[in-house]
């Protein structure tokens, strides 16, 4: 009898039954080679000295003989690490720190949570940690990493680090204060007029009697005489500059000034580690993503060539990038996409973290050899666009749908490419991440303070220096906080010149008030730019971001 006969005559036809929705796989419907994890492997093999990322995941399956490694002499390539929150950046970071020491090369990173202090310890055996071993073909062990403590100015729990105003120029400093084109340009001539005046500018409160003595009554025929600056503009950097101070900016400012020399340590055959701590104090983040552009500037300039190495010097990593590249001026993101460009000649690598990749402009995240992606979360339309930008910039797999596998990754597992050793892009793969070795976890600020105390680095920079600059000789000379028409005395001889800035020539005659706004945008000052900046290619750096010679 048919099942049709069953049912009585009038009843309803039961609906069908439908199964529920089964998530995508994210590997293609296509065939998939029961080789595969050992083909993708066979693209990360090197000859040379590799930083071991992980193993192959191919069905939800880690295949610890496929190892995926970023060989060292590409490191100068730099990288990108992005994920979600919580996906496993930043012990991917800590493991990258930990294998670049172990092998002998100097690391900095800005630890914003205050959790990458447990460099500075052994790890602990935990059933994750030998699982993780197990899975990866890794033969964990703990182990601890030289580690130096910093801490932006002198109310930190590390080390303080301090740039002069001076050294830090007006491209970066304008970054800080979030100036515009037409302010940044205003101040870089200010800076240029206190030079030709013998002003040292080494603190904000220098910057800051500067402008105020432009604006003066005694001060406005000099501001005119300076390129036609509008008294408007130089009241704009000036109340800027007081709300840096107020958010406790100043403290950075002064003396004596971070060698960025100290980076480049190495200790018994271990690269030392510095770690920018952050956690500790309410920094502004533009400040310390910016003072990480003025280290790298700074490196930039003093670094010999070093033309094809098997390891880096140093690796920086950015940390939260998002900030740097943020409301930034389309003169300063140029700036910094050049120095990416030609720092890793000088044997520099440099690693952006973010959480999106769309947070880098495609100049510079065209720049980046190699790429960890942790998961990506796609909640809205917005991130559901970021996904699928991003899936498009990895290379086409035969195993993985990249957009589907995105969303699809487990913590501590990251979708990677990076450049081998000839230079291509690597075969997509699915990674599976060695754990750290060393302590996943804060040691404590305690712990911090003395280790920072015990560093030969607190010597030098333990104790601010406040020696005689701009305030004191404009207050000298009046007897008050104004100075007057006469031009101070030089600098002492160890004080380096700053040199005008090539982004603003003052014309070559008086323009009045407003007038230099308005040749900024003219085909001959644009032709002014182009024709120092070529004349200047040797002091790059120096030219693009008016940071002043270190004196050796």
């Amino acid at each position: 009898m048919s099942p049709s006969s069953t049912t009585p005559e009038g009843a309803d036809t039961p609906a069908p039954r439908h199964r529920r929705p089964v998530a995508p796989d994210p590997l293609v419907s296509r065939p998939v080679s029961e080789n595969a994890a050992a083909e993708i492997a066979a693209g990360y093999a090197t000859e040379g000295a590799a930083l071991e990322l992980g193993a192959v995941v191919v069905d939800d399956a880690a295949d610890a003989s496929a190892r995926v490694r970023i060989p060292f002499a590409t490191l100068n390539r730099h990288g990108l690490v992005a994920g979600a929150t919580g996906t496993g950046k930043t012990k991917t970071l800590q493991n990258l720190a930990e294998q670049c020491s172990a092998a002998g090369v100097p690391v900095l990173l800005a630890d914003v949570k205050g959790d990458l202090s447990g460099l500075a310890r052994p790890g602990e055996t935990s059933d994750r940690t030998t699982k993780r071993a197990q899975e990866t073909g890794d033969d964990w062990a703990p182990t601890a990493f030289p580690v130096r403590f910093l801490s932006l100015g002198a109310k930190g729990i590390g080390v303080p680090v301090r740039a002069t105003i001076t050294a830090f120029g007006p491209i970066l400093l304008s970054k800080v204060l979030g100036l515009n084109a037409t302010q940044e340009s205003t101040l870089g001539l200010i800076f240029h007029w206190a030079d030709q005046q013998g002003l040292a500018l080494l603190d904000t409160k220098d910057l800051r009697s500067v402008i105020q003595h432009l604006l003066s009554d005694e001060g406005k025929a000099e501001l005119k005489g300076i390129g036609g600056v509008s008294t408007a503009t130089a009241g704009v950097i000036l109340r800027a500059l007081v709300n840096l101070e107020a958010r406790g900016g100043d403290e950075f400012f002064g003396e004596p000034e971070f060698d960025p020399a100290d980076l480049l340590t190495v200790e018994e055959g271990k690269g030392v580690v510095t770690l920018l701590e952050l956690a500790d104090q309410q920094a502004d983040p533009t400040l310390f993503s910016t003072f990480l552009m003025w280290l790298l500037a700074e490196l930039f300039e003093d670094l010999p060539e070093a033309g094809d190495i098997d390891k880096p010097k140093l690796v920086f990593f950015f940390d939260e990038a998002h900030l740097l590249f943020a409301d930034a001026s389309k003169a300063f993101l140029e700036r910094i996409e050049q120095t990416v460009k030609l720092i890793r000649s000088k044997g520099v690598g440099v690693f952006f973290c973010t959480q999106l990749p769309t947070d880098i402009p495609n100049d510079v995240l065209s720049q980046l050899g190699a790429r960890v992606q942790h998961a990506l979360r796609a909640f809205t339309p917005d991130d559901q666009k970021a996904l699928t930008r991003t899936a498009r910039t990895y290379p086409k797999s035969k195993v993985y749908d990249i957009e589907t596998a995105l969303t699809s990754l487990g913590i501590g597992e990251a979708i990677v490419t990076v450049l081998s050793e000839r230079g291509a892009p690597t075969p997509v793969a699915w990674t599976r991440l060695r754990a750290p070795r060393s302590l996943m976890g804060a040691i404590g600020e305690q712990a911090v303070t003395e280790s920072a105390k015990a560093s030969p680095l607190w010597a030098r920079y333990g104790e601010t220096i406040d020696r005689e600059s701009a305030y004191e000789r404009l207050a000298a000379r009046t007897g008050a906080n104004q100075a007057p028409e006469t031009p101070a005395e030089p600098v002492p001889a160890d004080q380096p010149p700053q040199p005008a800035p090539p982004q603003a020539p003052p014309p070559e005659q008086d323009e009045g008030p407003g007038m230099f706004e308005k040749a900024m945008q003219s085909s001959l000052f644009k032709q002014i730019v182009r024709t120092v900046a070529r004349e200047a290619t040797q002091e790059i750096t120096r030219g693009m971001f008016g940071t002043a010679r270190r004196r050796r």
